[in-house]
């Protein structure tokens, strides 16, 4: 399935690896903010939203290292590049 179908049908959890401070400065309406070096130890709540997930970050490069992780530890992830062209696929649903 293509990513922008999943971000435009809502059925994916946005999770935004940027700082605290990164996203507090903007980001995708819903999304969820856990830092790229918060990730290993959140693999359980990652795993218990039960929804494939599109991480985003600023440019990609820190999205596509969550997703190499999310990869091999099982958990089905999408590498969606900078928040703000999720923030654009996600704004087509509204």
């Amino acid at each position: 399935m293509e990513i922008e179908k999943i971000i435009m049908d809502k059925q994916c959890a946005i999770i935004d690896v940027r700082s605290q401070a990164e996203f507090m400065g903007g980001h995708v309406e819903g999304s969820v903010n856990i830092p790229l070096q918060e990730l290993p130890n959140r693999v359980d709540e990652l795993k218990g939203m039960n929804k494939p997930l599109v991480l985003c970050c600023a440019s990609g490069n820190r999205s596509a290292q969550a997703h190499r992780l999310m990869t091999q530890l099982g958990v089905e992830s999408y590498n969606g590049g900078s928040w703000m062209d999720v923030n654009f696929y996600a704004s087509k649903t509204a």
